[in-house]
């Protein structure tokens, strides 16, 4: 695929927002240890939910993440969805990427099995992002931070550092 028709058809995947049904806290999906995981359980926290690769310009944000999440684990969650999406940065097996996250930078936050964040294979729990927010990931580590309860969901781009102060001072507030 070209370069050309590989933007192209990224726009016109992001043309394709609809309309949110249901509740974010509806779904559960498998981590990569195989356990299951529910929204419903970490509702009443701030959910930070970021599209991953292992080969990625933005990869050392996993190092960013951990912090993040070490520092607020009282009031926040991060779930990771490792996504192959874009240029293929994510090659690995469920397994790989765990051990990846855990050695190279201590991950201890949950993180999805690997899926698809764009696309017509996309992960349920993005379909929803983008129906309810009109954003799209457009490219590894984007970010969508809800509050508690879903009473605002803000979109940040790849970017944007997980320890940015727009990110902090939104997990910060009550």
């Amino acid at each position: 695929m070209s370069l050309l028709s590989f933007l192209q058809e990224k726009l016109a995947r992001n043309k394709q927002v609809g309309k949110a049904e249901g509740s974010l806290y509806d779904f559960s999906f498998k981590l990569l240890n195989g356990k299951e995981f529910k929204m419903q359980d970490v509702k009443d926290k701030n959910i930070l939910i970021v599209n991953t690769a292992s080969k990625c310009g933005y990869t050392y944000q996993y190092e960013e993440l951990q912090k993040l999440y070490e520092q607020h684990s009282d009031t926040l969650v991060i779930i990771g969805f490792p996504a192959n999406n874009f240029l293929w940065q994510e090659p690995g097996s469920n397994s790989d990427i765990e051990n990846f996250c855990q050695v190279n930078y201590g991950v201890t936050f949950p993180m999805a099995e690997k899926t698809s964040v764009i696309g017509k294979d996309k992960n349920p729990v993005y379909k929803w992002l983008a129906a309810y927010t009109g954003q799209v990931p457009g490219w590894n580590f984007c970010k969508y931070l809800i509050k508690p309860n879903a009473d605002k969901i803000s979109f940040f781009s790849s970017k944007v550092s997980p320890l940015a102060n727009e990110i902090v001072s939104e997990i910060e507030k009550r």
